[in-house]
Formats: C-alpha cells, sequence, structure tokens
C-alpha cells in the first residue's frame, strides 16, 4: 500500500514550475482521496524519521519533497505545538499545488479570559484564503500565529457559510484514526499522530516553544473534558473550492463524523460523563476503549510487551525534556535574578517562561510514571484474576519476576547526563530520575542542578543565592501535582508559597515507586 501512496505523491511533484521554485504558490485542482492518504503517508514518514524541528523535518530524507524545497524553506521554519498541524499541511497543500486555508480569528462561545482555556469554547469569525501566487514562506511564517485556542472548539460546532472550524470530530475506528489525525489537549497541547499500531497503541509528534520535534505516546497525558473545549481527536474537514472560494462539508455531510468520544457509545442523559464506552458487549474506561476500538474491537494485552513500550515512551520523555533544559541554560536565563512573581499562570504563559520552563513537560512527564504503575497494579491483578484478556501464563507473583527483570534491565539503559555548574558531568539513570521525580525543578530561573532534582554534593556545585533556593524550596508542592490548572490564577510571591496560598500545589504526590510494588 505504501507503494502506492509514493507512487501517487512522486507523481504529482515530478513536475516543479518556475514559480515554485521561487515559492509562489499555485493551485490547479481541489483536494482528492489521493491526496488525503498523501498526506497520511507524508505525516508517517516525518514522524518515523525522528527529525527534530520543523526545519529539519521538511528538508530531511523522509520528505519526498525535499528536492523542491524553494530556498526559503531550507532555512529555518517556525513552528510550535499549535502551529505543527497548520504548516505541515499548508506545506503539503503548496507542494502539491492544492489550495489551502484556516481559521485566522476565532472568539470564544461565551465569557472572556484567556483565549487558550476559555471555558466554553471557541468560535471561528474569520478565514484566511491563500491565493495563487503568494510566497509558501510568508503563508507559514503566517499559520504560525495561530494558537491552541484554535482546536479548542465544540465539536457539535457547525458550517457557516464560509465560516467553519478547520477540524471535525471522526468516530474512533481504525479507518479514521490515522497518521495525520491531530490530538488536542485542552490543557493547551497539541499533536500529530504518526503511527496507530495493530494493537491499538498511538504514537505522535508533537512541537514545542523552543521549536523542538518529540515523539510521545497516547494515554492520560491527554486529558478528557468537557466536550465544549473540543479535547480529543481531530480530522481535517472536506473543503473543496468554488473560484478559490472555501466550500465546506457540514457535520452530516462527513461520513465519519461521530460525537462518541465526548459523549460514549452509550450516552447518558444525566451529564457528558456519565456516558459509557461500550465495545463486544464490555464496558471500558475511555482510553482503553480507545485501545480496543484501534485493535479491531479485540485486543489481550501482552504485559511484557506492555511494559517494554511503556519504558520506551518514557525514556524518550526523558531525553526530551534533557533537551528543553539544555536550550534553556544555553540562552542563559538561569543566569537571570529569580523574579518577584511566578506567571498569572504557570502552565501557560508568554516571553521566556514559556519558551524555556516546563511545568506542563514535566506533569505529562509525571503522568506517564503514574499510568505505568497503574497499569502494572491492573496486569498483576488481571494474572490473578485470570483474565482471558491478559497474554500472560501465571500469576501476579510470577508476572512481577518477569517485570522487575525487564525494569532492571531498561531503565539502567536509559540514562541522561547532564553538566552540573561546575564542569563535572553528571549521569542519570531512568530510575534515579524516578526517585527524584518529584524534585526536578520546572522553573528556568534555577541552576541545572535543581532542575535536575539534585540533593547533597551533586547539588554542592550549584550556584543559585539565598532567593534562588527559597524559591525552589516554595514551589514543591506545585511540583506535586500532575493536573495542569489553567483556570487557576498562580502570580504567587515567594511569601504566597509559603503561606500554601489556595492553587499552589498539593501537599503529597501520587505514588509511583515502580521497584517498590514490582518487589512487593
Amino acid at each position: 500500500m505504501k507503494n502506492v501512496f509514493f507512487t501517487v505523491l512522486f507523481a504529482l511533484v515530478a513536475f516543479q514550475t518556475a514559480a515554485q521554485r521561487s515559492g509562489a504558490w499555485e493551485i490547479e485542482r481541489d483536494w482528492t482521496a489521493d491526496d488525503e492518504r498523501a498526506y497520511s503517508q507524508f505525516i508517517a514518514d516525518l514522524g518515523e524519521s525522528g527529525c527534530n524541528t520543523t526545519t529539519r523535518c521538511i528538508n530531511s530524507k523522509a520528505n519526498p519533497y525535499r528536492h523542491l524545497n524553494p530556498d526559503s524553506l531550507k532555512s529555518y521554519v517556525k513552528a510550535d505545538c499549535a502551529d505543527l498541524p497548520y504548516v505541515l499541511r499548508a506545506y503539503f497543500a503548496y507542494m502539491n499545488k492544492l489550495p489551502f486555508s484556516w481559521t485566522n480569528k476565532f472568539t470564544h462561545v461565551k465569557g472572556s479570559g484567556d483565549i487558550r482555556y476559555s471555558k466554553y469554547g471557541n468560535k471561528p469569525t474569520s478565514r484566511r484564503v491563500v491565493s495563487p501566487g503568494e510566497n509558501v514562506k510568508t503563508i507559514l511564517s503566517e499559520v504560525t500565529w495561530i494558537s491552541s485556542g484554535v482546536f479548542r472548539m465544540p465539536p457539535e460546532l457547525d458550517v457557516n457559510g464560509q465560516i467553519f472550524p478547520d477540524f471535525y470530530s471522526p468516530k474512533v475506528s481504525q479507518k479514521s484514526i490515522r497518521p495525520g489525525t491531530i490530538v488536542y489537549d485542552p490543557n493547551g497541547h497539541v499533536a500529530i499522530i504518526y503511527r496507530v499500531e495493530k494493537n491499538g497503541r498511538i504514537h505522535l509528534m508533537d512541537a514545542h516553544p523552543d521549536n523542538t520535534i518529540s515523539r510521545i505516546v497516547y494515554g492520560e497525558k491527554f486529558v478528557r473534558t468537557r466536550p465544549a473545549a473540543g479535547a480529543g481527536f481531530k480530522n481535517w474537514r472536506p473543503v473543496t473550492y468554488n473560484s478559490n472560494h472555501p466550500v465546506a462539508k457540514r457535520n452530516s455531510d462527513v461520513s465519519d463524523f461521530n460525537l462518541e468520544q465526548y459523549y460514549g457509545t452509550n450516552p447518558s442523559n444525566d451529564s457528558w460523563s456519565a456516558g459509557k464506552f461500550v465495545i463486544n458487549g464490555q464496558t471500558l474506561g475511555y482510553y482503553d476503549y480507545v485501545r480496543v476500538a484501534l485493535a479491531g474491537g479485540n485486543l489481550r494485552y501482552d504485559p511484557i510487551e506492555e511494559f517494554e513500550a511503556m519504558l520506551t515512551a518514557v525514556c524518550n520523555d526523558l531525553i526530551d525534556r534533557a533537551h528543553a533544559i539544555d536550550t534553556g541554560l544555553e540562552s542563559g536565563i538561569h543566569r537571570k535574578p529569580h523574579p518577584t512573581n511566578l506567571p498569572d499562570n504557570i502552565y501557560g504563559t508568554h516571553g521566556e517562561w514559556e519558551s524555556y520552563s516546563t511545568p506542563s513537560r514535566d506533569a505529562r512527564l509525571k503522568t506517564s510514571f503514574v499510568e505505568m504503575r497503574k497499569y502494572l497494579e491492573r496486569f498483576v491483578s488481571m494474572a490473578d484474576a485470570g483474565s482471558d484478556r491478559l497474554d500472560f501464563a501465571g500469576t501476579g507473583a510470577d508476572l512481577k519476576a518477569t517485570l522487575i527483570k525487564i525494569y532492571d534491565a531498561d531503565a539502567d539503559q536509559c540514562r541522561i547526563s547532564y553538566t552540573r555548574s561546575n564542569g563535572a558531568t553528571q549521569e542519570l539513570s531512568l530510575e534515579e530520575v524516578e526517585n527524584r521525580l518529584w524534585k526536578l525543578s520546572f522553573d528556568p530561573y534555577h541552576c541545572i542542578e535543581y532542575r535536575w532534582g539534585a540533593t547533597d554534593a551533586e547539588l554542592s556545585s550549584c550556584n543559585d543565592d539565598a532567593t534562588k533556593r527559597a524559591w525552589y524550596d516554595a514551589e514543591q508542592r506545585l511540583r506535586n501535582q500532575i493536573d495542569r490548572t489553567y483556570d487557576t490564577k498562580m502570580g504567587f510571591s515567594l511569601a504566597q508559597l509559603r503561606a500554601n496560598a489556595p492553587g499552589s500545589g498539593v501537599d503529597n504526590p501520587p505514588v509511583v515507586n515502580i521497584r517498590e510494588f514490582l518487589r512487593d
């Protein structure tokens, strides 16, 4: 099947006009089903390539269009998490001489405040349509003004003439959830699916404010919340162009439009959250339902493979965090005096804090550890119960004995290193990071040792003054929480943090302790 896609794809790019070489956008036809399949393969290949910035992805060997890039695209191309789906979609459209448009203005459904975290969601108010002859680099730069609020739209929102949401809610199925499908976390993060395994596991790539791209696995780190926030899976809405005027399909005319991810397969009249997810007569939790649905309706968990996959995903998260910390250090922000107050919200802000702090990234990393512990507990319980949904012959104790061997090997092989303030190299294994998980500082004004949760002799090389050390101690309750509370005012002073002001975190973090559980 892949070869068929590439045959179509290369046929589309075999000829490039002088206009395209100069970066001028040409439009020859509407999008077809073949284009959508080629786009899906394009995203899959970029995801598998491991490219770690938008610029490198566009110019990587995984991109069949790289030889056709105008000079303006061979240098820096910017994209953070909200921009990346738009940048890649626009780039593909340009290379295939297809039309493109996007929601360039939107507003709150009701209320006010930070539009990225609006309580009742947003609605589009204006659409930008690319005209023939416009420069592709200009368009790619323009779409980076998009914020994650453009994804925060109620799923029932429909077409109103030429004003419509860019995306629709697809059915959770093997046909509809595919490379190119977008996943929106209403806590302000966006990722693109690049692979769905036969067992239903979803792999995504996501961009960050420092313009790096990482790879993650779908799970509880992508929260499910009230439908108005528009969380979850999104596909590009089918659009045709009449004399370059966009005509979009209404929800009812999109073959796989479906609201089950919001209300369940068996909705409740009481509330959206009371809806049940039932498949083959079995009621499942939402995240299990997604896995089973994408596995074709039947899924037996192989606890060995699952644990190894979770360890690999957490290791990748850890490595990505190391790159992010290094980027902040290169900026020299840790040498600046600590501000007198935290941002209004540490998870959703602008400027230096957005670019170099890691509270959201750290919360996702911690959630991955907590989720891993939950799954291990569940697998052991399933083994003891002799569940036919678990592909393991033995008791819970037998399973623990097998899993601890995997943990000993994999957790030791996954390592990061950082350069301490005195120039010495400090190496940490995945287990060592787990043991100091709640000590990792998200605050970009802290020394590298605090960023990695150092204590005792390892911390002795930190040059932070007494004020920064006080901030580190006072932020412990914020480090203890994994819930990203975007609607909480957090412009705390040091004194307010010390006084445990409302919204300043929790006293005790969730339990992780993987080794302790497996040894018990």
